[in-house]
């Protein structure tokens, strides 16, 4: 498979250094991942900008939930994507849905436009989209340059039929990016059943704590951080070079 490359949704300036070390081909920036994502801080994009060499797209998610927003929500996005414009990034994460389950083309119209020159990713709010061939090809009037799913099932592998479809039905017009449980035992396998040729994974691991003083009865709150691993990333990167090189690909 040529040209393939991985996409890490890195929580962290950590995060993001790991994926990068590992050979991944672009950061998704975001925070709370135990959540599905919201948008980082300004600081964590600033310092992410500046120590990467790799594409840096940034999420844009006000709140955890639903992809119901409303006027304030969008103002706030609005806010978010031109501070990742003034800092330099390469694109920007974002959708929104209205209560029917379709693509708010108005909305993410406003959003798209505050974004000005940067790439599009249109995130997994597609997958609770109502009617996944229509949100696609409203997707694509949009203009956005791929849209992440998961297949509209809880991961990725048990998605890959529809993905397929999706792949079919863009026909080249934006490129359809499986994410949701892809890791480097399933994504050749992922490859094969979907013909994709872009991959997103968060390849993270719980750190144990660096505190050596403990709070027995409040033992949830002294964890260690979920944090990409290097060696996850590498692991998923040479799956797909082992890809590349096989005959027919």
């Amino acid at each position: 498979m040529r040209n393939a490359l991985l996409e890490v949704a890195a929580n962290s300036v950590a995060s993001a250094c790991a994926a990068q070390d590992g050979g991944a081909g672009r950061v998704e920036l975001c925070s709370a991942l135990e959540l599905g994502g919201l948008t980082p801080s300004h600081a964590t994009i600033a310092l992410v900008r500046e120590r990467l060499r790799i594409p840096l797209y940034v999420l844009i998610r006000p709140r955890a939930g639903d992809f119901l927003y409303n006027d304030r929500d969008i103002e706030v996005m609005q806010r978010d994507i031109e501070t990742c414009a003034a800092l330099g990034c390469d694109g920007v994460v974002l959708g929104v849905l209205d209560a029917e389950g379709q693509v708010d083309m108005l909305r993410c119209r406003a959003l798209i436009g505050a974004a000005g020159r940067m790439g599009i990713t249109f995130h997994r709010a597609f997958d609770l989209a109502r009617d996944s061939h229509r949100a696609l090809e409203d997707v694509m009037a949009l203009g956005c340059e791929r849209v992440l799913t998961s297949g509209g099932q809880s991961s990725a592998m048990e998605g890959a039929g529809l993905i397929r479809e999706l792949m079919t039905q863009s026909a080249g017009r934006l490129s359809v990016m499986p994410g949701a449980g892809v890791h480097a035992d399933n994504i050749v396998g992922l490859a094969a059943a979907t013909g994709a040729r872009e991959f997103h994974a968060s390849a993270r691991q719980q750190r144990p704590s660096g505190m050596r003083y403990h709070v027995p009865r409040l033992a949830d709150m002294q964890t260690g951080e979920w944090r990409s691993d290097e060696e996850q990333v590498r692991a998923l990167v040479t799956a797909l070079q082992t890809l590349a090189r096989e005959p027919g690909r």
